[in-house]
This record gives C-alpha cells, structure tokens and sequence, in this order.
C-alpha cells in the first residue's frame, strides 16, 4: 500500500501562499454547518450522517464527506459506527453561542463584498454599495432580519472584548455614559457590570435599540440603562459625563466622522471625556487584527477604515478635541481617551 510520508520540514513561502489562497474553502465548509445547524442537532446525541440527513433535507452520503471534513478540523469526532459528535470547539457553533457570526462573517453580506475587493481596492468605494446596490446601514435599515442577525454577530465577534474594555479604564468615575451608535447595549452592559457607579444612556437607530431590551434585561440592568434611539448624524442626546463611541469611527469617512464627533463635542462640558474603542493598528510590518480588519472595512464602505495612533490624533484635532492618551485592554483594541479642546 501506497504510503504518504508527513513532512517534518517548516512549510515553504509556497506551502504557506496555498494554505492562505484557500483559507476561504474552511470558511464554506464552516457556513454549511452553521446554515444546516449542524452542532445543536449534534448537541441533542451523537447521531450518523442517514440519521441527519432527513432533518437537514441532505444527501447522506454527501453530508457524511461533509462531516468527516469537519471532523478532521476538529468541530466533531467520529465514534463507532460513523457517529458523529460534538467537540468543544464545535460546542461554540450552537445557537446560543457564536452561530450568528459564522452565517454572517462566511455568510453572503461579507464573501459578495470581498469578491469586489479588486473594485474597492482600485476606486476606494464600497464593494457591497456595487454588490447589492445600496450602502450597509441602508441595506440594513430595510432588512430586519439581517440587523437582527448583524446585533448579534457583532455580540460574537467582539467575544470577551467588552469584558477586557470595562477591565482596562475606570469608568467608575463618570455619572453617566452614553454608548453612541451603541447597537444592543452589549458594551455597555458590560461596563456598567462591572462598575455599579454610572448610569447609562444607549443611544442608537430605532431598529437597531428594538433587540437592546432583551439583551439589557438578561444582565439584569434594565433599572440602570436607558435606551434612546435617534441617529447620531443629526443629533445626540443631552450632556453625559462620558460619551463612548465603540467600532464607529472605524465605519465612516472623515468627514462623516467629523459631524459625528462634532454632535458628540456639542453636547459635551469642559471635563467631560470622550472615550472611543478601536483597534488601533501598529505602525510598520508588525501584525495586528485590526490591519486584516480594515481590508473588510474597505470592501464594506466607502472611506471606512482603521488607523493608527497618530492618525487618530490628527482626527481628533479636527474635531476640536485633545487626545489625552491610548489604553491598552486584554483584546484586540484600545480606549481613546480624549477631552474638548
């Protein structure tokens, strides 16, 4: 019998170039299983492919390549008689855990806007304003369901980042927070968690604050936390002590980020804080998230992008701010700590 002899060899600049060209293969196989919810049937009892085939309207001996593929990667394992179970990483697949950001980070809203990459890369525009007609938040505001959905994989993708930002400042000191742009009021939960001090105010778009009381409730804060819906581009609420912007900037244009700011400043007193969460990306060849990031912000909007130290102070200054310092959290970003200038 033909053997094939492992390697023992560090990967060639060839063999890694192929591993990176078909990472997007892994990400498909993983969308399929989230899309079939493949990991809560699995959660109930090890079953065989012919017995999920029916429920999941499959091919059986196709959904067994499938899971044998999967099995390989480590979500299943496969036990006697070809029945498969779950792993703990497959674990994290389940509804109640990451599920929403694997259907939509593999999921079309993303792989059709990075298929017009080569676009966005030559023109700056959005690739999915050119694959679906419309920018983001539009396409958004007219699909609920797909804002429900984007709530809760933003939820998934920030994972324990939340925890890591309450962590790393002491918002213990301020009165009262407003979370701008702040979506289901995960951040904010998590802040507040941890220090009993502040009130919150969450400040977002109606259809996006709808999801935010089921969410508020669940920890518990809804005594604490009120929820106002507006659009930051026209106005935001009365003054807060601090006033925290988490992955907004990061999704607009300078300009577009200026009136936002500006609305911000408008409402702020002299000792009032501004505090925005990003990545902030390290400067020259040294890796950081936020630079694979910001390839998804080029393809997703026109003039959204991450930025690094020095550039955030330069936006800052425009916007009539003084950018006091950049706090490191246990996570991929950092808190912006900046006051009226």
């Amino acid at each position: 019998m033909l053997e094939i002899a492992r390697a023992e060899t560090a990967p060639t600049n060839q063999d890694q170039l192929i591993q990176m060209a078909t990472a997007h293969w892994v990400s498909r196989f993983l969308y399929v299983a989230a899309e079939m919810n493949l990991a809560d049937k699995l959660g109930e009892e090890p079953r065989t492919a012919e017995e999920l085939a029916q429920s999941t309207a499959s091919d059986a001996p196709s959904l067994y390549r499938l899971m044998r593929t999967l099995a390989s990667l480590g979500l299943f394992t496969e036990g006697r008689s070809h029945r498969f179970s779950l792993t703990p990483l497959g674990e994290a697949l389940r509804t109640d855990t990451i599920r929403a950001t694997v259907l939509t980070a593999a999921g079309d809203l993303i792989t059709k806007s990075l298929e017009q990459l080569p676009y966005s890369v030559q023109t700056g525009k959005s690739g999915f304003e050119k694959a679906f007609g419309v920018p983001f938040f539009e396409y958004l505001a007219n699909h609920p369901a797909d804002a429900s959905m984007f709530s809760e994989t933003m939820v998934g993708f920030h994972g324990s980042e939340p925890a890591a930002v309450a962590a790393a400042y002491d918002f213990s000191q301020f009165e009262t927070i407003i979370d701008v742009g702040g979506a289901t009021g995960n951040l904010l939960a998590a802040i507040l968690a941890r220090h009993p001090e502040p009130r919150g105010i969450l400040f977002d778009l109606p259809h996006v604050v709808r999801d935010a009381p089921a969410l508020i409730g669940a920890h518990g804060l809804a005594h604490r936390i009120t929820i106002e819906a507006g659009n930051f581009f026209e106005s935001i609420p009365a003054a807060a002590s601090a006033c925290l912007l988490s992955h907004i900037i990061h999704d607009w244009s300078e300009a577009e980020c200026l009136t936002i700011l500006g609305n911000c400043r408008r409402t702020m007193k002299p000792d009032s804080r501004l505090l925005i969460v990003e990545s902030v990306l390290a400067q020259g060849d040294a890796p950081h998230p936020g630079k694979v990031l910001d390839m998804i912000m080029l393809a997703l909007f026109t003039g959204a992008q991450e930025r690094t130290e020095p550039e955030y102070r330069r936006l800052l200054d425009k916007a009539g701010f003084r950018l006091a310092r950049v706090v490191p959290t246990e996570s991929a970003v950092s808190i912006l700590e900046a006051f009226p200038a």
